[in-house]
């Protein structure tokens, strides 16, 4: 049933990217409003409440044998419930919905409340908090009202929209603008990072989660944050596209519990009117490459560093969250046609969309109770390890994936680099585990974090 309505889903996605855009042609289209899209639309948008248990901090007393005995009854931890509230779209007529991160991330009880005031439970199914999507499952949910999500590639700057969601818990509001700009990629709010739709329709804390419909009722964006110094809405609030959104369903429909992204394997920068004559190009855009992995799939369909890349599957980019963006919507598998120049010449290689390799092996261990860091989680380092923590190509060695509690204590960082262990040099995870059991007295780690390389001294 869930299969069949996903493909159902992908069918809608294909079929309404070429579908005519409607705009009101006399007075009394203007007078009627939004009336009929709201009845259309409405039911597909839902509240959402969820829970979560957060475990307060532990007191920096707790298992020391001598302050523990005064303090063992101050202070005691005690779990607490944080609650949030959002909106979400339902996207199959058996309970496929999505929503932000945000709103359900990590959450435990997930409670969804319908325009008919009906409610079910739900189960997050996916969740990427780059992004700030996830996907829900309804229980128990059949002959549900939906939205057909539209290619959002299509979508033009001034076409009316309206947003749709639960601002500050009133209850389900409707607002409506246009579109006031594509490929916002410079912006960074919240949780999210990448590629968005801007809309002036009024967006406000409550309506996270909710649609972003055109006026012909399909679903354009999910919206996600604003811009503002008020903490209302100023006018300019932004959505995630249609397009990768119907990637998250594709995934979560194969069974992926987190979003999986093509892997590029290599770094670059926009290019700008002063660097745009030196690499052949007669205006600013693109993005040059400056450095490729090994095993980069780009490096082994012929690019090379300081190519120019214009465009990806026929969409130009320009920054690296476009070129990220662009990737993801292509989808893992797929053979993409990249257009780039090299030394003043226009040429178009085609790309696979691979998600990072788990080779070599990252033979990931944790620490025994002997070592000098116990609970401690290390792996290798490969590309899939470079891409997860955002480090740079060229690192090697091993990283830090759980610093367990000592560690956190300690002032380690998951993604952090163990470059040497008293003085030995650290190239396995089995190097670090032998210089950690054989620490006495004191512990010298020498880490790489980002562009800061940290030495951390400590008595045993």
């Amino acid at each position: 049933m869930i299969r069949a309505a996903l493909i159902a889903l992908a069918v809608g996605l294909s079929t309404t990217a070429v579908a005519e855009t409607k705009i009101p042609q006399t007075q009394s289209d203007i007078a009627f409003g939004f009336a009929p899209l709201v009845k259309q639309a409405a039911p597909a948008v839902v509240n959402i409440f969820a829970k979560r248990v957060v475990q307060a901090r532990q007191s920096p007393f707790s298992g020391d044998p001598f302050f523990d005995q005064f303090f063992r009854n101050f202070g005691t931890p005690q779990p607490r419930v944080e609650n949030s509230l959002g909106s979400g779209v339902i996207l199959t007529e058996d309970g496929i919905v999505v929503s932000n991160y945000h709103v359900v991330g990590m959450s435990t009880d997930i409670r969804v409340q319908l325009n008919d005031r009906s409610e079910y439970t739900a189960d997050v199914l996916l969740a990427d908090e780059e992004s700030d999507l996830a996907i829900l499952k309804l229980k128990e949910a059949e002959g549900l009202p939906f939205l057909t999500l539209r290619d959002s590639d299509s979508v033009d700057v001034g076409e009316l929209v309206m947003a749709i969601g639960n601002p500050f818990g009133v209850g389900q509001t409707v607002t409506s603008g246009i579109v006031s700009g594509l490929a916002r990629s410079g912006v960074a709010t919240g949780n999210a990072r990448g590629y968005f739709i801007q809309t002036d329709a009024a967006i406000n804390p409550g309506n996270s989660g909710g649609a972003l419909v055109d006026v012909n009722g399909d679903l354009i964006g999910i919206n996600t944050s604003i811009l503002t110094r008020s903490g209302g809405s100023n006018g300019i609030g932004f959505a995630i596209p249609a397009r990768l959104v119907a990637q998250f369903v594709d995934q979560a429909r194969t069974g992926f519990e987190s979003f999986q992204r093509p892997w590029a394997g290599m770094f670059g920068q926009p290019v700008d009117a002063d660097m745009a004559e030196g690499l052949g190009l007669d205006r600013a855009g693109g993005i040059v490459i400056t450095e490729m992995h090994a095993v980069s799939p780009f490096l082994n369909a012929g690019f090379e560093p300081g190519d120019v890349i214009l465009a990806l599957d026929g969409q130009p980019v320009n920054t690296p969250a476009e070129m990220i963006f662009r990737m993801s919507v292509a989808g893992l598998g797929s053979e993409v046609a990249v257009e780039m120049v090299r030394e003043g010449r226009e040429e178009e290689r085609m790309v696979l969309m691979t998600i990072a390799p788990e080779e070599p092996s990252r033979e990931q261990l944790t620490t025994g109770r002997r070592a000098a860091i116990p609970d401690l989680v290390i792996s290798n380092i490969n590309p899939a390890i470079l891409s997860s923590y955002g480090l740079p190509l060229s690192a090697e060695g091993v990283v830090v994936e759980n610093p367990g509690d000592i560690g956190a204590r300690l002032g380690l960082h998951a993604g952090d680099v163990l470059r040497l262990i008293d003085g030995q040099v650290i190239e396995t995870t089995a190097d670090a585990d032998k210089a950690l059991r054989a620490a006495r007295n004191r512990l010298t780690l020498e880490v790489q974090r980002g562009t800061q390389r940290l030495v951390m001294r400590f008595r045993l």
